[in-house]
């Protein structure tokens, strides 16, 4: 079941979000300290092409850290993201078939705003407690 959800997720929304966030790498990238969020946006874009099978979970680090890259990253990108979520959830809404793929999408944008703090994982495989904190269900 999850193999058609994420078909019809990835022709719906998935192949255009997977493309903004590899442009949003891309550019984050072109400098040295641009370099981690360019990795953030990479893991996101293989989540957000292909998300039905994996769950977020609590990515393992200092808060301050975290906490200091995820201003950093919505100030330079993160809110653009976030709100094309946002948008592209209302449209999803609009029909019946749309409405769950839609509720994902404003689940995403959470994941948007605050990418250090989320790491993605299998939901078949259980994380150890001690290597990526709780796991997150959406």
């Amino acid at each position: 079941m999850k193999t058609i959800a994420n078909i019809i997720w990835f022709v719906l929304s998935g192949v255009w979000l997977g493309i903004a966030y590899l442009i949003a790498g891309l550019l984050a990238c072109l400098t040295i300290i641009g370099i981690p969020f360019g990795i953030q946006s990479f893991k996101l874009a293989g989540y957000v092409m292909w998300p039905f099978g994996r769950t977020l979970a609590e990515s393992s680090g200092h808060r301050f850290s975290k906490g200091v890259m995820n201003v950093i990253w919505i100030i330079v990108g993160g809110i653009w993201l976030a709100i094309t979520h946002v948008l592209l959830g209302a449209l999803l809404c609009l029909t019946i078939i749309g409405i769950p793929f839609g509720i994902k999408n404003f689940s995403m944008a959470k994941l948007a705003l605050f990418p250090f703090d989320y790491a993605v994982v299998d939901r078949d495989v259980d994380p150890a407690p001690a290597e990526s904190g709780p796991v997150l269900t959406d």
